[in-house]
């Protein structure tokens, strides 16, 4: 393993995630490729989000410097979580199904560009160089696991 950080490794999902919340705005009606993107996205948040709260979020709670911008944080990831569910009861076709969507890509955008600009910086001055990349390995190791999980549940 190289010495990626775990904000190095959290990026590349953000990249990830941006692209799909895009892609996804981007179709209409009940299609097999807007089921497709909002599985592949749903997948991907969830993964990422699980992965990040254990090795990026519950260590930096675990200070006190860390615990008040940790917070908001996990509130927006509840938010998306929130969206995604309501983007699930939602027909595909129906009209208001994109304007969830929209808010949820727009949610996701905020979010990552927080944490990449300014939650990263703070939580890089609390955290340790060699626990940063420890967390990088325990990170990709469970998000790659959830990722799998995801895809293993659709296909079967």
């Amino acid at each position: 393993m190289t010495n990626t950080t775990i904000f190095e490794a959290l990026r590349l999902s953000h990249d990830k995630q941006r692209m799909l919340s895009e892609q996804l705005i981007q179709t209409s009606g009940d299609t097999e490729e807007r089921h497709e993107l909002f599985n592949e996205l749903k997948n991907e948040l969830f993964a990422h989000s699980v992965a990040e709260d254990r090795y990026l979020y519950i260590p930096l709670m675990m200070t006190d410097s860390g615990l008040n911008i940790t917070r908001h944080a996990l509130a927006e990831h509840h938010e998306m979580d929130e969206l995604l569910e309501q983007l699930s009861e939602t027909e595909f076709s129906h009209p208001s199904w994109l304007v969830i969507a929209k808010k949820l890509s727009e949610k996701v955008h905020h979010h990552l560009n927080e944490e990449e600009h300014g939650f990263f910086q703070q939580a890089g001055k609390i955290l340790a160089e060699q626990q940063k990349t420890q967390l990088a390995e325990q990170y990709l190791k469970e998000y790659n696991k959830y990722l799998n999980k995801e895809k293993d549940s659709l296909t079967s």
